[in-house]
């Protein structure tokens, strides 16, 4: 416990005074620019943050703060991601004996980190302005508590919960109550939560196909066989690089409404951008000090892994979620979140069946996971629901967007 209170303490700090000088400094770039819809000159009240307009105006204590406590409780989500879902790129490579933990978590942050500047704003924008209109700095902050409190948990326990089934479920919640049920869209949740049937079955259906090519490829040419430690090497970079691009929004998508009106209105990609630094980071801390036990559990308790088959369930992988990620946002412009860890779990599956048939796969530990991705949805859903409708009438939305 001593180490997580340090890296809670030490988060908080250091992140909270980084927010503070980048605010200032970002928001020095914008003097005298007037954003749409208001006066510099207007000095704002207590009541007006709630017409959700910054530019002009100081901050009062309460906001500040307010402002100050979701980036940090952002980061530390994103610490909880890096710790949670490291072992969905990494578990295969170490239960395969290629790399140590400390060797595959390093590749791991690097490759995921490009991953999230890249192409992370595809599914930012899903989780910020896509299922729900906005999100306001009440909403922000209840949303990342309660999947934080409901990632950190199940860390604890060894756990490898779905991060975006844990979001996802936790702006339902704030959703129905900010909105009704009708401010919900719907039609993208279906595409997401079809994603996450869809996901895991493909993902068992390549694994299974492409573990018994790489086995007769392997038996006809002994150079498949040498080369597989390699090629696993570089399956372990791209899974990684498809993880930045698909998770980094569920550490801090929620905060692109707040985040754009904080700094004065800069453009959106900016903004996303920025974010996806600030969850970088997390991960990086997320990945070194809370992950190797999430790691070992699915490297060495789902099924037997060698090379060849650790080697096509990493292909497989990170094929999967970089499709989810890409795909849709150039067909529809919003990228789907899908469950990396769904994903992972349904790659081993099928490699799990080519290899030993029905007896070679940890079915109780499945069910467990299985039990925990579902059990993820409903409960983040109740508790931000509960919460938001609880705290809104006492507190107010603290910073939302004009609506009108």
């Amino acid at each position: 416990m001593i180490p997580l209170t340090l890296i809670y303490i030490v988060s908080i700090g250091v992140y909270s005074l980084w927010v503070s000088i980048f605010y200032h400094r970002l928001t020095s770039e914008f003097d005298g620019i007037e954003a749409p819809g208001t006066a510099p000159e207007t000095d704002f009240t207590c009541n007006d943050r709630e017409q959700g307009s910054l530019t002009g105006c100081a901050f009062l204590n309460i906001t500040d703060t307010a402002l100050l406590i979701g980036f940090a409780l952002s980061f530390l989500m994103a610490i909880a991601l890096g710790g949670n879902d490291a072992a969905s790129p990494t578990a295969n490579v170490v239960g395969a004996r290629v790399l140590s933990v400390r060797q595959s978590v390093l590749l791991f942050t690097v490759f995921a980190t490009v991953g999230a500047l890249s192409q992370g704003y595809m599914n930012m924008k899903t989780v910020g302005t896509g299922i729900v209109p906005s999100i306001d700095l009440l909403g922000a902050i209840i949303i990342v508590l309660t999947a934080f409190t409901w990632i950190m948990i199940c860390n604890y326990k060894g756990l490898e919960i779905s991060v975006t089934h844990t979001v996802v479920g936790s702006i339902l919640g704030y959703g129905v109550a900010a909105f009704s049920v009708s401010g919900v869209n719907w039609s993208l949740i279906q595409t997401v939560v079809l994603s996450w049937f869809t996901s895991p079955i493909l993902a068992a259906l390549i694994a299974f196909a492409l573990h018994k090519f790489i086995v007769k490829m392997s038996s006809r040419y002994e150079s498949w066989e040498r080369s597989m430690s390699s090629v696993l090497k570089l399956a372990l970079c791209y899974s990684a690089y498809a993880f930045g691009a698909n998770d980094i929004a569920n550490a801090t998508g929620v905060y692109v409404t707040v985040t754009h009106m904080a700094l004065g209105g800069p453009p959106e990609g900016r903004v996303m951008f920025m974010l996806a630094v600030f969850g970088s980071i997390g991960v990086i801390i997320g990945g070194f000090w809370l992950g190797p036990k999430v790691i070992e559990m699915v490297a060495f308790n789902i099924i037997r892994l060698n090379v060849v088959s650790a080697t096509a369930a990493e292909i497989t992988n990170a094929l999967v979620v970089h499709m989810f990620v890409t795909i849709p946002y150039i067909v529809m412009g919003y990228g789907v979140p899908v469950s990396t860890s769904l994903a992972n779990i349904g790659a081993l599956v099928g490699v799990g069946f080519s290899s030993y048939g029905a007896t070679g796969i940890n079915k109780k530990t499945v069910g467990t996971l299985v039990l925990c991705w579902v059990m993820s949805v409903g409960v983040t859903a109740l508790v931000t629901f509960t919460l938001y409708s609880l705290l809104l009438p006492i507190t107010g939305p603290l910073l939302r967007p004009v609506t009108g």
